[in-house]
């Protein structure tokens, strides 16, 4: 079998107690690409690792104070996928056989030309960073097929809003999403919610805009039997019937002034008054606002308090306006078209490589909803339909991507399509397009297209 001479840049651990192997082999490591750190102990190299550490370890079994195999076991207690590659003496195989069958990466009997070190490093460190990928995907397809609302995309900004939304969603803060019309806001505010520890409970939205200002405080916070002359009965607020889950408030720009020192107040205290009440009722609430405007402008004009909107600003998210997620068409016109197909019983209809063309130069100002009205419009009419704004720009010239940029605008537009129309499989699409297999996967690697996106 033909060795492997590519280089491949990654992280040794390489642990020995005597400084001439750390200093030889570290060297000979690192003239392969790799970076090389150096441990004279197993506990110094512990202390260098952690959950999702991203390197391959090198270490000799028969060391002081604690061995190979006992610091094998530790490190699977931090990180059992951590491949760990032994050294070992003449005497000791029958232990360096045993450490394989508890979960070791592989062995080497020493002398052992430098070569073969390499060749078992980039093995174990490919192995490595295959484990890292398939857990970075399973997280990533576990939060986008859970059940409720999904936020699909594979863009960069797209990518780093989920790692955001992740990484906040237990914890106990407000947060205000800042985005133009159409791009998603009230779903976002349910994928918070569906996806944090309050999903259990209720999820409240409320338009600050389109409740009149005559009513909005007793919608938020309730009323009292006889709290003014309309009020017959008890009345439950948003807030109240919101307790344990996440009020959404939409277009927070829109609420009054004077109500908007009663809701620094919720916030502050987490707690509400009932119109026509004396006693304060103690909630646990999450509050989500979403705005399309700038609100620390909006309060510099003295249209927004300002103190409010810096407690809602504790963590900001923005949702990124399709103009600037142009890689993200693609999929979204394919999921949109799936579920209108689903709606009214149509078959998804082929979309030519020249309409999708004009799908990705058009500027979208109405964002999503906007893609989401055309591929509902493309599945009833089909090449009948219009989409509602200048098709001749598929013959324009774009004047902002360079040759290499447009070939690849237009080969990712034939795979997507091609894959579209096989349903996923790879096997069809790779005969479709006349492609090696590995060249298909390789292309849908660099364009972000995964075949389970076109799944029926």
């Amino acid at each position: 079998m033909q060795q492997n001479t590519s280089k491949l840049t990654g992280t040794v651990l390489l642990v020995d107690d005597e400084p001439s192997i750390l200093s030889s082999l570290g060297q000979s490591i690192e003239l392969e690409g790799f970076k090389v750190i150096r441990c004279d102990g197993a506990n110094q190299a512990l202390a260098k690792l952690s959950t999702g550490w991203e390197g391959v370890i090198v270490s000799d079994i028969s060391m002081p104070e604690m061995d190979g195999l006992r610091l094998m076991e530790r490190v699977s207690d931090i990180d059992p996928d951590i491949p760990m590659i032994l050294m070992t003496g003449h005497g000791d195989i029958s232990m360096a056989v045993s450490a394989i069958q508890k979960g070791a990466y592989d062995f080497l009997e020493k002398p052992f030309a430098p070569s073969k070190l390499i060749d078992v490093i980039r093995r174990a460190s490919e192995k490595r960073a295959l484990s890292l990928e398939n857990q970075r995907l399973r997280n990533e397809l576990e939060s986008q097929s859970a059940l409720g609302p999904r936020i699909i995309g594979n863009s960069p900004e797209i990518v780093q809003l989920r790692r955001i939304i992740q990484s906040v969603a237990d914890a106990p803060t407000d947060i205000l999403i800042e985005a133009e019309t159409g791009t998603g806001k009230d779903l976002l505010a349910r994928y918070i919610h569906e996806h944090s520890n309050r999903r259990e409970h209720k999820f409240v939205a409320i338009n600050c805009g389109a409740v009149p200002e005559s009513l909005i405080e007793s919608e938020l916070f309730g009323h009292e039997k006889g709290a003014f002359t309309d009020a017959k009965t008890r009345r439950i607020g948003k807030f109240e019937y919101a307790d344990g889950g996440t009020v959404f408030l939409d277009e927070i720009e829109s609420m009054p002034l004077v109500l908007q020192v009663k809701l620094l107040r919720v916030i502050e205290e987490r707690s509400i008054v009932r119109l026509g009440a004396n006693e304060p009722i103690q909630l646990n609430l999450r509050i989500v606002a979403a705005t399309k405007v700038d609100l620390k402008v909006q309060a510099e004009k003295g249209l927004f308090r300002e103190d409010l909107y810096y407690r809602l600003n504790v963590v900001k998210v923005e949702i990124p306006p399709l103009r600037r997620r142009k890689d993200d068409i693609a999929l979204l016109f394919q999921h949109f078209s799936i579920i209108a197909s689903t709606q009214y019983g149509r078959d998804v209809p082929e979309l030519s490589t020249a309409r999708m063309a004009a799908l990705m130069r058009h500027d979208w100002p109405g964002n999503i909803r906007e893609l989401r009205n055309i591929a509902e419009r493309n599945v009833l009419l089909g090449e009948h339909g219009t989409f509602g704004f200048d098709d001749n720009l598929i013959t324009q010239e774009s004047g902002v991507l360079n040759l290499a940029e447009q070939v690849g605008q237009f080969e990712k537009l034939l795979i997507h399509t091609e894959l579209a129309k096989c349903g996923g499989s790879i096997r069809d699409t790779q005969k479709s397009l006349d492609l090696p297999r590995k060249t298909l996967y390789d292309k849908m690697k660099k364009y972000g297209l995964d075949k389970k996106d076109y799944k029926p």
